[in-house]
């Protein structure tokens, strides 16, 4: 009988995990399994998880790879290992949310609303700022990447891989052309963000409408220096997104 039900054999395998020696893909996958594990509740917050030796004999793999895995999800603040005392789930607020991996752990789990709320507005917060400051302080090599960014997604649309990235494209080169290195720190966080809640959107239905345009109003006001324009067109492209995730949660 397995002693890890939630950390088998079967789901190292469906989850992609190599054989034995490809040890980059297979700790990342590990911590990719105990992270939704932990966002689960299978190992709440104070839980000892199963030793290394226990787990590598379970699951067949090198104590070295559950070893990674571990060290993966403790420099995310997940987890945190003690000589004799083993190694903890820590609590969530302990948590780098704003991990690009952390974030793509959270949606896979289906986020809570007041998770949802929360990042939303952290972008309420910091783009519409960002935006702002892009208006007088962009380069016409950041207007160009912007606009580049923004044809890719009206011609692929959200619904493809491609339109996403163009949106991704377009938030990073609207985050540098603020010239603020700490709102540009931010750009990787904020474009998990973006991502995935896009996808989120339309796991079960298609996009509720076209955010295109409300991009390109964006986009107008940064090319025409309108401060004001730049930021509201922002905050209001970041409201509807907000409605239109929290609609896809009912």
């Amino acid at each position: 009988m397995d002693d890890h039900p939630h950390i088998s054999n079967t789901h190292v395998l469906a989850g992609g995990f190599a054989p034995e020696g490809q040890s980059e893909r297979l700790h990342g996958a590990l911590a990719h399994r105990l992270a939704v594990d932990i966002l689960k509740g299978v190992y709440p917050s104070g839980t000892v998880l199963p030793s290394e030796i226990e787990s590598s004999e379970s699951l067949k793999i090198s104590r070295s790879a559950y070893r990674e895995a571990i060290r993966i999800l403790a420099a995310k603040g997940m987890v945190e290992s003690r000589p004799k005392a083993g190694t903890r789930v820590t609590e969530r607020t302990r948590w780098n949310i704003l991990d690009p991996d952390v974030l793509g752990w959270m949606f896979e789990t289906e986020p809570s609303e007041s998770f949802i709320q929360g990042l939303f507005e952290l972008r309420l917060i910091t783009e519409p700022a960002a935006a702002g400051l892009a208006a007088t302080r962009r380069t016409d090599e950041q207007i160009a990447a912007m606009a580049d960014g923004l044809e890719r997604m009206e011609r692929h649309t959200l619904e493809t891989e491609a339109g996403r990235k163009g949106d991704l494209d377009f938030h990073h080169a609207l985050l540098t052309a603020s010239h603020n290195e700490v709102l540009i720190s931010l750009s990787t966080s904020i474009g998990a963000a973006v991502a995935w809640s896009t996808q989120f959107k339309q796991r079960h239905n298609k996009l509720p409408r076209d955010p295109v345009p409300d991009h390109a109003k964006v986009f107008d006001a940064i090319v025409a220096r309108d401060v004001g324009a730049a930021r509201w067109c922002m905050e209001s492209l970041v409201r509807m997104a907000l409605e239109d995730t929290q609609r896809s949660m009912d």
